[in-house]
């Protein structure tokens, strides 16, 4: 029963331990950038097939 306990106490604790990972956000924006241009030249070089 002491080891169900303290098992359950060391998960509960690993659980609130926090790890931050550093992402910059220049990075992220550029890449961001990038797809969104890749999405518009899509659109733009799709033809439009149903206009009326």
């Amino acid at each position: 029963m002491k080891n169900l306990i303290a098992a359950t106490l060391g998960l509960s604790l690993a659980a609130c331990v926090t790890i931050n990972i550093y992402f910059p956000a220049a990075a992220a924006e550029k890449a961001a950038d990038q797809i969104i241009d890749k999405v518009l030249q899509i659109q733009k070089a799709a033809p439009d097939k149903e206009k009326p």
